[in-house]
């Protein structure tokens, strides 16, 4: 097996999904859906089979050269290192259930071919911007997510909020994928190549000025695909499409992008002390916004893309203290736990007839209780409870800002913890509302096939249990994934003592209790009421989309019918209207002398040479 065999982990999936597009629905439903589901196991498959290729520095392998022009050398080449193989091997493991889970959900809709080609074509997508050590070849993966996100979350199009939501998310994304054009247009100017191993080598020639502006673009562009502030306004819209779709964008592939970008230049970003603290404050200021939010969802699907917005903050947090093995084992267990989270959620808004106002629900503990246990598995993840994957990467970046001791850094700190309160607050409060209680669905529970359950039991086991990847020494473990990604490069070491490790994580313990009495204390006899309008202002997500509209839309449509009404209407084809009207109403009126007779035909002939002659009379007495 050769070096280049690395290229069949995203290939594979791209052909599987060319072929649904060629030949799905002529094919047997089941097998092109075991076309699908095949061609990312596979991909998984080899990911562990060549797993040693990616010892020490990696494996850089080059397949063909895409584009030669000048100084424009642009190859198609992946790079196998521990980062990227480990960001793999969560890709192509995770959304393999991902697309077990979608033969259940999708087992009644017609349209399957399209459906799961586009999710391999996303998987696919996604796995070019993982292995990619191109900027050029990263960014055709880049766009392709974006692309398939477009397609999968307005799947169902002739709903027009469906659509809708599709284009928003297309637009919003692309808004930061300028920058990020931007950004590599100037990288090519600075270093003249492309590979990403050749422009982290070569970072340290830059000025401290130019390293922060192209942290800057980077980081815009990496907020785009993640849903961070200030481009978070298509998350919680995407919701319309498939839960298996919400499952693969917010789990393994999409929001993650942002934040892998980030970890994989961060040799160039590390050398900006301004860009890493923009980092860690956009981080946490979209975790605290989206904890917000989450508090007041009634949806249960938008309830989770908050709390994903919220933990992706905490991703780029980490990126910004220098923790990059952190933030990557946080992004490891947050797609474990949030894929268990949104299938789960699939499983319940089947159960309930495809009702998904979490106001409706209630008393499913009893009525399901396999489906309460695997989505207990997540939300103890999500909120941090202790022990859990979720307690362990997520206050381990919390521990690294802590570490930093400066007050800027002890403020994120302190805006991280308050909103690892929150999570416990949201997450609690949706428990209550859907399982605890007595039930206030007024239909009959639907059943649900072995596909949307099954799947989620690895997913369950792995949330839980997936903190001993990076287990810290006080609770007896080796920090495995930190000596792992140690090639990835990370920022200043900032060592706390063991007694500063046992306060955070006490301190972290103590919030998750806190939440979860004050979700009890609230929740656990719930009638619901109506909203007050501060509730009202979180439910729609601090009127971002208002603002947007008023500060954006509003003044681009008001410009573009000045310009279409005022200048192109008016002016434009008003004057050609009316020099077109002209010469149309002096050619009438010539036309009228024109009448055939001949007697006419002699006067204007006779008019004609008294005027030549008082011409030329009129020369002779001049002259």
């Amino acid at each position: 097996m050769t070096d280049k065999t690395l290229f069949l982990i995203p290939l594979l999936p791209l052909l599987c999904g060319a072929l649904n597009v060629l030949f799905g629905m002529r094919l047997p439903r089941q097998l092109s859906q075991a076309i699908a589901v095949g061609g990312v196991a596979s991909s998984t498959v080899l990911t562990l089979v060549l797993w040693p290729l990616s010892a020490g520095a990696g494996t850089h392998v080059t397949l063909f050269t895409w584009l030669d022009s000048g100084t424009l050398h642009v190859p198609v080449e992946i790079l196998f290192d521990p980062l990227s193989a480990s960001m793999t091997l969560m890709v192509t493991g995770v959304s393999t259930l991902i697309h077990l889970y979608a033969i259940g959900y999708m087992h009644r809709d017609a349209d399957y071919a399209r459906f799961f080609a586009l999710l391999n074509l996303f998987v696919f997508a996604m796995l070019t911007i993982v292995l990619a050590d191109n900027l050029l070849l990263l960014f055709l993966g880049w766009e392709g997510v974006g692309f398939c996100s477009y397609a999968l979350i307005g799947f169902w199009y002739r709903e027009e909020k469906n659509a809708s939501a599709g284009r928003k998310a297309f637009l919003v994304t692309r808004v930061g994928d300028v920058f990020l054009g931007i950004a590599l247009l100037w990288l090519f100017k600075l270093f003249g190549t492309l590979s990403i191993s050749g422009i982290n080598a070569g970072a340290s020639q830059l000025a401290p000025h130019i390293l922060t502006l192209l942290v800057v673009l980077l980081l815009l562009g990496a907020c785009g695909k993640s849903a961070q502030l200030p481009l978070m306004t298509w998350l919680p819209d995407a919701m319309a499409g498939p839960t298996p779709v919400s499952a693969l964008i917010h789990a393994a592939t999409m929001v993650t992008a942002g934040v892998y970008l980030l970890c994989r230049l961060f040799p160039l970003v590390s050398l900006s002390s301004t860009g890493l603290a923009l980092i860690s404050a956009v981080g946490a200021v979209t975790a605290f916004y989206a904890a917000t939010c989450a508090l007041a969802q009634r949806e249960i699907k938008k309830v989770l893309a908050y709390s994903t917005m919220s933990q992706v903050g905490y991703m780029f947090l980490g990126v910004g203290t220098g923790a990059v093995a952190g933030s990557m084992f946080h992004l490891f267990t947050h797609a474990f736990f949030k894929a268990l989270l949104f299938m789960g959620a699939g499983c319940i808004i089947h159960l309930c007839g495809e009702e998904n106002d979490i106001f409706k629900m209630g008393g499913l503990r009893k009525k399901s209780p396999l489906v309460f246990w695997l989505f207990l598995a997540g939300a103890l993840c999500l909120a941090g409870a202790p022990l859990s994957s979720g307690f362990f990467s997520k206050d381990g970046l919390l521990a690294a800002a802590y570490a930093h001791g400066t007050p800027f850094y002890l403020t994120i700190y302190i805006l991280g913890a308050f909103t690892a309160l929150l999570t416990a607050i949201y997450t609690f409060r949706l428990l209550y509302l859907v399982f605890g209680g007595t039930s206030r669905f007024t239909g009959d529970l639907h059943g649900l096939p072995k596909l949307m359950t099954w799947p989620l039991i690895p997913l369950a086991l792995i949330a839980l249990f997936s903190g001993v990847l990076n287990l810290p020494e006080i609770f007896g473990g080796h920090q495995w994934l930190d000596h792992l990604l140690h090639a990835a490069g990370s920022g200043e070491s900032h060592p706390l003592s063991h007694m500063q490790e046992w306060t955070l994580a006490g301190i972290a313990t103590a919030l998750f209790a806190i939440g979860w009495a004050v979700a009890h204390w609230r929740y656990s006899r719930f009638t619901p009421a109506q909203e007050k309008k501060a509730v009202l202002f979180f439910l729609h997500g601090w009127q971002a989309d208002r603002l947007v509209h008023a500060t954006l839309i509003t003044p681009f449509a008001f410009l573009s019918r000045l310009f279409w009404q005022g200048a192109d209407l008016a002016v434009i084809d008003g004057i050609l209207e009316s020099l077109g009207q002209g010469c149309q109403s002096a050619g009438e009126r010539l036309r009228t002398l024109t009448t055939g007779r001949v007697s006419s035909y002699l006067a204007s002939l006779a008019w004609g040479l008294l005027l030549f002659m008082l011409f030329f009379l009129l020369q002779v007495v001049q002259g």
